[in-house]
């Protein structure tokens, strides 16, 4: 709930998965102190670790936890997973659980949801997972007048990103790379399916 007593929870959809999002109820913070708990390294250490072990305690799998700056306030922002996938209960039951144990974080909003069928790789367990899958990957500067280059992912450690692009590799710096996001097989849903894309992206299906 708000710090004014007004409920504030809404419910809502990326890419085909649950989310479930609420305000921090800690007081609101203005100007520019606001990001210093989301930008420091150890705020989203300690976050990690706590969102980690409550993960275990669940039987859940975390995939990555952290503060986001947004032009509406600091999202803390939780992506869990399980065998058979994420629901909104699931989100639901998490979130609960994890309010308490971050009171003390500066932030605004919290979102718990699954990272979907588009997520980004970060964790050494879903990079080997993955190996030989269709990733995207993004650069923060343009290479041969392009910033996105889609590929089967052949390695990624924190030197370099490699992809096998129509059977050509092309490796990309470390610290070029804006983001690495699996790209969703969606060549089984055509028109015989009964299933529309569109349906699969806005969570309808």
């Amino acid at each position: 709930m708000h710090r004014g007593g007004m409920p504030c929870v809404e419910r809502s959809f990326r890419v085909a998965v649950p989310l479930f999002l609420c305000f921090n109820p800690n007081d609101w913070l203005k100007g520019q102190e606001r990001l210093t708990m989301a930008k420091k390294g150890s705020g989203t250490e300690r976050l990690m670790e706590i969102c980690e072990r409550l993960c275990c305690e669940l039987g859940y799998e975390l995939c990555d936890a952290g503060f986001e700056k947004e032009p509406g306030g600091v999202y803390l922002r939780v992506y869990i997973d399980r065998d058979g996938g994420i629901s909104l209960d699931d989100c639901e039951k998490y979130h609960r659980a994890l309010q308490p144990m971050v009171e003390q974080m500066d932030y605004d909003f919290m979102e718990v949801c699954s990272p979907g069928i588009d997520r980004p790789l970060k964790r050494e367990k879903d990079i080997r997972k993955n190996l030989g899958n269709r990733v995207e990957v993004r650069l923060y500067k343009a290479v041969d007048k392009q910033k996105s280059f889609t590929g089967l992912l052949r390695a990624m450690d924190r030197n370099a990103v490699v992809i096998d692009m129509d059977g050509e590799e092309r490796s990309f710096p470390a610290q070029a790379v804006a983001q690495v996001r699996l790209v969703p097989d969606l060549s089984g849903l055509d028109e015989n399916s009964g299933i529309e894309v569109s349906d699969v992206i806005d969570g309808e299906a």
